[in-house]
């Protein structure tokens, strides 16, 4: 059992909420503004629990960036704020996660490019060290990050989010690795072009990204006409990534993405396929309603 594993199944043990259905298999996590789900990633399971780390996009002191959630599907969901420590409060945290074979280690990228390299500690989070993202460019403004790994290699996937149908999202991988000092360290970047099939109108063409064990690279997409919706989101089939023996990089986006699935009434921001199985995470941020988690399976081999 992981460090949080442990803190959150002691959370749940001594009375933290337990969210009420929002139907569709949605289970609510929060009721406003600040309480949506802006990124997931898995940290493990027990008894037929899923734990994960949930990021919120709050902007003001005092307002809660992390926390711990535990999820049974279709019965029952529930979060526990964690303590930020070792720096200053991020703004707008929009995605996070977990780093291969380093157990209680994540990545969490805030929307304007700024990463950092965390570490759980009981009911907190540490701050082990921040740094930008490389080829940052004018307007950029991201909402998704993922890690993908081989032995000995890995490779980080990101993407700005995009806007309707003048901006399509900016996809860019490159291998990933933290130096001595526990800085990320990025090598050369690879980019490609991302348009979602599905919603139209307001679109963020990726809200998130997840990458499969077969390298397969998951995108969601949210219509997003303002803080009281109406939202839609779909998760689809956009192309692979992958990193080589060698550390090289591969990134190939499809011209006709697959959608796998749409979500009527809810803004997906976080997709997390789960490991060793067929299923992902989904996490909503719907504004002034607050925030959702839900599962599907969409992560298995195609």
């Amino acid at each position: 059992m992981t460090v949080l594993t442990a803190a959150t199944a002691a959370l749940v043990t001594a009375g933290a909420a337990t969210a009420p259905a929002a139907g569709g298999g949605w289970q609510q996590v929060g009721a406003d503004i600040t309480s949506g789900v802006s990124g997931l990633a898995f940290s493990g399971r027990t008894h037929g629990t899923t734990h994960a780390l949930v990021v919120r996009d709050n902007k003001k002191p005092g307002q809660n960036r992390v926390a711990a959630l535990t999820y049974r599907p279709g019965r029952s969901a529930a979060v526990e704020p964690l303590a930020w420590t070792g720096g200053s409060e991020p703004i707008d945290l929009e995605a996070i996660e977990a780093v291969p074979g380093a157990p209680g280690e994540y990545v969490a990228l805030a929307s304007r490019g700024l990463v950092y390299h965390l570490k759980t500690a009981g009911t907190r989070v540490e701050v082990l060290d921040t740094s930008p993202l490389p080829a940052i460019a004018d307007g950029d403004d991201y909402e998704s990050f993922a890690l993908t790994s081989k032995p000995g290699k890995m490779a980080a996937v990101w993407a700005d989010r995009g806007a309707g149908k003048d901006r399509p999202s900016t996809l860019r991988a490159a291998p990933f690795a933290f130096n001595k000092y526990g800085e990320a360290d990025f090598g050369p970047v690879t980019t490609a072009r991302y348009r979602a099939p599905w919603p139209g109108g307001p679109v963020r063409h990726a809200s998130d990204i997840s990458v499969t064990a077969s390298g397969r690279l998951l995108i969601s997409s949210a219509s997003d006409p303002g803080d009281d919706g109406p939202f839609d989101s779909a998760v689809s089939d956009a192309g692979t990534v992958s990193v080589t023996r060698t550390g090289k990089v591969r990134l190939s986006v499809s011209k006709s993405p697959d959608v796998l699935r749409k979500f009527k009434g809810h803004k997906i921001e976080a997709v997390e396929c789960v490991p060793n199985s067929r299923t992902a995470l989904l996490g909503t941020d719907d504004e002034n309603t607050g925030g959702a988690v839900n599962s599907a399976k969409l992560c298995g081999s195609r």
